[in-house]
């Protein structure tokens, strides 16, 4: 018999892990949205990301556990882990959780909440309603307002209009923060065919942003973790496209991406005349072509997988034009907030100045966290199941990969998204517990001395759950 590695067995722990978590929700409907065949992407590619660094570097790791709903199948089918385990006592969660709570990495007050996501009974509080920065924590809430709103099927278009004569285009943004050389190369593509069809002779390019408005910046000022807020980047306007995590942006997103898009066109046969200005598309412009993005289901997964912060703003942005508000920082804030109320969510308190929870206005609680995760699991609200599939898998995808030990009780097992800035952090996720029960928590602390020391009380909190 072959020799079984430490990484198989985690691998197999994680096997079992996701296929009980996805017993909790199947019910609802196809529980495989896209994040399986997108994790094993990002884990192989390390496609680029926005978010920042809220792991910390180590090996390489195995390749992400295979697809759950296969797990179920063999399983016999779906299953509600909660209606199948005992009962986790409050009194031994407690006991469990005060002590690691009291780690002086978490600063002074930490909170916590524990719910069971099959029942939605709270086991386990400590200042759980008290109103918090949650950091990236606040990108399942972002996620969620834009699923609410759109539909895990909404696709964001990208699109080239011209005038009667086809004397000038117009590139006009969507608001796609995914929006890469290569599909923007598959939009020159059609524009040049389209061109070519009209016998069109030279043109001039203008490109529209005006589905935004407001200030291009964040609140926090230039930033290597985000780029300025536009509806028309390429590359999330990366100076060099083949970054990833924090990198230098340019200042002008649309600018470059139009610049860019007129040098495709050029190789493509079509004479550009004088260089790509801002405007806005005419009344009466005729359609030429367009692209659209992956499902909004994929985007919110990769956005929760590698906490990227260009995703999120352009997400709240998304659910802000969806509702009627203004596409700026306020009116994302306004909308999602409509959103999240709209999902009976405890809004107590709760504060949405960002979608990428950058900004330290950002307020929510532990309990709040918890019940949209809930939520989110609720058979009434299959829309919003990839809000959990997109949540890295410790010690494999995304912000987790590196942050468990193949060893640790919570590899494979846990669930959740990472919210870092300096002095806070924060975890919220999912964890199967022993006997299969699905538990839901978030654990929020400010006032933190080191990233380090309270990532790895955070991350005891969570593999304590797995015990």
């Amino acid at each position: 018999m072959p020799k079984v590695r430490t990484w198989q067995l985690a691998a197999g722990a994680a096997v079992a892990g996701l296929a009980l978590a996805a017993g909790a929700v199947a019910a609802a409907g196809p529980w495989d949205s896209g994040q399986r065949k997108a994790e094993k992407e990002w884990a192989v590619a390390h496609g680029r990301t926005g978010g920042v660094h809220h792991g910390r570097p180590a090996p390489r790791r195995p390749a992400p556990a295979p697809s759950a709903p296969a797990v179920l199948t063999a399983l016999g089918g779906p299953r509600t882990a909660s209606a199948q385990a005992p009962a986790t006592v409050p009194a031994v969660l407690a006991k469990a959780l005060g002590p690691l709570l009291g780690a002086p990495g978490l600063g002074p007050s930490p909170t916590a909440c524990v719910v069971d996501l099959g029942t939605g009974e709270r086991l386990y509080g400590k200042g759980a309603t008290v109103p918090m920065t949650p950091a990236s924590t606040v990108k399942i809430a972002t996620a969620a307002a834009a699923l609410s709103a759109l539909g895990p099927d909404h696709r964001i278009p990208t699109t080239v209009v011209a005038t009667a004569e086809a004397k000038e285009i117009t590139l006009v943004g969507g608001g796609d923060a995914t929006l890469d050389r290569a599909r923007l190369a598959t939009l020159a593509d059609r524009t040049a065919r389209a061109l070519r069809e009209r016998r069109a002779g030279a043109v001039r390019l203008v490109h529209d942003t005006s589905l935004y408005t407001g200030p291009l910046l964040h609140p926090i000022g230039p930033n290597d973790n985000i780029a300025p807020v536009s509806a028309l980047m390429v590359d999330q306007g990366r100076n060099d496209p083949r970054s990833t995590g924090a990198a230098t942006r340019t200042a002008d997103p649309a600018g470059e991406a139009a610049r860019v898009f007129a040098t495709m066109l050029e190789e493509r046969g079509v004479r550009v005349s004088g260089v790509p200005r801002p405007g806005r598309a005419a009344a009466k412009a005729v359609p030429l072509a367009q692209v659209l993005s992956d499902p909004l289901s994929t985007i919110v997964e990769r956005m929760l997988t590698s906490s990227d912060n260009d995703i999120a703003e352009s997400l709240a942005r998304q659910t802000a034009t969806a509702t009627g508000e203004k596409a700026d920082f306020a009116g994302a804030g306004r909308a999602v907030t409509g959103q999240l109320r709209r999902l009976q969510l405890p809004l107590d308190g709760a504060r949405f100045a960002d979608g990428s929870g950058l900004s330290r206005q950002d307020k929510v609680s532990a309990a709040f966290l918890t019940a949209l995760l809930a939520r989110s699991g609720d058979p009434a609200h299959p829309e919003l199941r990839p809000v959990l599939t997109g949540l890295p898998v410790a010690g494999f995808t995304g912000t987790l990969e590196n942050r468990y030990a193949p060893s640790s009780s919570g590899s494979g097992l846990v669930r959740a998204k990472t919210g870092t800035l300096t002095g806070v952090n924060t975890l919220a996720g999912t964890v199967v517990a022993p006997g299969g029960r699905l538990l839901g928590f978030a654990f929020l602390a400010d006032g933190t001395p080191s990233r380090g020391a309270a990532q790895d009380a955070l991350d005891r909190l969570a593999s304590a759950l797995a015990k």
